[in-house]
């Protein structure tokens, strides 16, 4: 059985970390608002209410999208790709002084994603991230 040492014996380590780090994914970092703000291309018609909208350029595909179906998504991955990274430390398996730059990134660190591109980006990397975790 896995030890429990977190939330009085409920959760596992494992479980903490997924927890602190949808807490910290959620957060309104104004940057990220910035970047799809950023990739606004003109005025346009919201297909799925045939209302006026603002129309945003997904980096991927180059498709038109109203911003609520855009993403910021970071260029290169909060959790790196190598599967390796975080292993020196030992609470919730992150250096945290490593972890906190690259989850809240400037600009730079952003593209604007369609809802489809971010997923099918994510999913890659999240294959990638399994691949290196089996070597």
């Amino acid at each position: 059985m896995k030890e429990k040492p977190h939330n009085s014996g409920q959760w596992t380590v494992a479980r903490m970390r997924s927890f602190v780090m949808s807490q910290l994914r959620g957060g309104r970092w104004p940057v990220k608002f910035k970047a799809i703000d950023q990739a606004y291309v003109r005025d346009g018609i919201n297909p799925k209410t045939g209302r006026p909208c603002k129309l945003h350029q997904c980096t991927h595909c180059n498709g038109e999208f109203p911003k609520g179906q855009m993403q910021a998504d970071h260029i290169d991955p909060v959790v790196p790709l190598d599967g390796k990274w975080g292993r020196k430390t030992r609470w919730l398996g992150y250096n945290w002084n490593e972890l906190l730059p690259r989850l809240f990134t400037e600009l730079e660190g952003y593209q604007a994603l369609c809802k489809g591109c971010h997923k099918t980006k994510s999913a890659e990397e999240r294959t990638i991230r399994n691949q290196h975790r089996k070597d």
